[in-house]
């Protein structure tokens, strides 16, 4: 299984034109593991902001806590009956079509894991959860 770590860069894509209005964003921390039957995934949404947008959003009194945002799936073939292709060239998937779906409500334990443990628990947790989805057979 190869394990993946992807920092997702921070923006910020405002605009006063609404229809090129992004709005801003912070680092995403994406854990990946992939397997031959598919990929899962938990994302996290650091808070850590670009330094003009960080500043901007003290100023406002904002908080910077990190959201735990997704533990989810990339898959080859349909998990459940009616589910339908997300993308047509997944990247965890070498550029094949990908079903996918995943959950917020499920990432406080594995959060709570990365917390206590690091990412050795979280390689763990996403092994469990890749059995789970995709049944023990893996080479």
């Amino acid at each position: 299984m190869e394990k993946i770590i992807n920092f997702e860069p921070a923006y910020d894509k405002r605009n006063s034109d609404p229809n090129k209005n992004f709005g801003v964003h912070g680092v995403n921390i994406r854990f990946v593991l992939k397997g031959d039957k598919g990929a899962v995934q938990f994302l996290l949404y650091t808070s850590w902001h670009l330094p003009h947008v960080t500043k901007e959003l003290k100023v406002k009194g904002y908080e910077f806590d990190p959201l735990p945002a997704d533990l989810g799936y990339h898959s080859l073939v349909p998990i459940y009956e009616g589910q339908h292709i997300m993308s047509k060239s997944c990247i965890y998937l070498d550029g094949k079509p990908c079903y996918y779906d995943g959950s917020r409500l499920a990432t406080d334990k594995i959060y709570n894991v990365l917390l206590e443990e690091g990412d050795e628990g979280i390689w763990r947790e996403l092994e469990k959860y890749y059995k789970d989805i995709f049944g023990e057979n893996e080479k």
